[in-house]
């Protein structure tokens, strides 16, 4: 194991025995003119992952590390970990189903971080394959880098970032995310205070692929389940807009978690369920009573149950 990794990737995994190889040898064949250590945080898997996450490192003992303990601890804990085992001035994270597609990511990312002091993080382009159809299609063609905008419409996939690990051990000690069990994912927050606190930056090279499998916590094909989902990205966008841009989007924020909801709502469930959704979002920001999605999105879902029913 090199004594200094600059740069180390922290790779979570549990119960990823299908796509843990194809992970694992994505980070094994960058091509970079420094060291890099795999940290693999194992959190107890009932299939085979943990034997995948010893084998790698029985066969490169100079290169990966497994963290792991003898009872599961959550995501949360074991993201939190994972981290803290890593070494290197650097961190990536691809987690244990998501692979990267270009062998130059970690050395092209190093260098323009190397190049710009003022930089926390930078990001790339990432590719989405879709597991239950094999199909792969592009990220958004917008990216974002600032903090007001980020707030709506988080641009940065989590296996397609490279961050300083000083500044990630800041915003664990300044956040404490794990005083926030309602927060439903840890990169959207940690992201969005890299993006509040220091300067990002954006590569336009696709170099990842992230995984989306039909049933995970950030996506679902229960419609109640991804309304959640979503809620929770807003109400983390609500937390960081308080304390960070002294609540001057807070409508905004609002708006949107209003508007997914609808949206989603008006293909499924019941006519009631959107007015309670609706009634509860008025109550919250009574403005959004004159944005036209409310009432658009309602007479599409009237419409869409008359013609189902016909």
């Amino acid at each position: 194991m090199p004594a200094n990794p600059l740069v180390s990737v922290c790779m979570t995994t549990y119960n990823h025995e299908a796509y843990l190889r194809q992970a694992v040898e994505s980070v094994l064949v960058q091509q970079t003119s420094f060291a890099v250590e795999l940290v693999l945080g194992e959190d107890c898997s009932t299939d085979a992952t943990a034997a995948l996450c010893r084998e790698y490192a029985e066969r490169f003992p100079d290169r990966v590390r497994v963290v792991t303990s003898d009872s599961n601890v959550g995501w949360r804990a074991n993201y939190r970990r994972t981290f803290e085992a890593c070494r290197g001035k650097y961190v990536a994270y691809c987690d244990g189903d998501d692979w990267w597609s270009d062998p130059q990511k970690l050395q092209m990312q190093v260098d323009l971080m190397e190049s710009d002091p003022g930089c926390g993080m930078c990001f790339t382009r990432a590719e989405n394959y879709y597991q239950a159809t094999g199909t792969t299609t592009p990220d958004e063609e917008e990216h974002f880098t600032d903090f007001d905008r980020l707030l709506c419409r988080l641009t940065i996939c989590n296996c397609a970032t490279l961050a300083r690990r000083e500044l990630i051990a800041r915003y664990y000690d300044e956040v404490h995310p794990e005083e926030h069990p309602e927060w439903m994912t840890d990169d959207a927050p940690m992201w969005l205070w890299f993006a509040a606190c220091s300067r990002v930056r954006f590569i336009p090279v696709f170099t990842a692929v992230h995984r989306r499998l039909p049933v995970s916590v950030s996506h679902n094909t229960e419609y109640r389940k991804r309304i959640a989902f979503c809620d929770s990205l807003m109400d983390i966008s609500l937390w960081f807009d308080a304390r960070y841009g002294a609540g001057r989007n807070r409508f905004r924020i609002l708006r949107r978690r209003s508007s997914v909801a609808l949206w989603v709502l008006s293909f499924h469930g019941p006519v009631r369920e959107y007015l309670v959704r609706w009634a509860c979002d008025l109550k919250t920001a009574p403005r959004l009573l004159f944005c036209p999605e409310g009432a658009g999105l309602l007479v599409k879902k009237i419409l869409f149950r008359r013609r189902k029913t016909r």
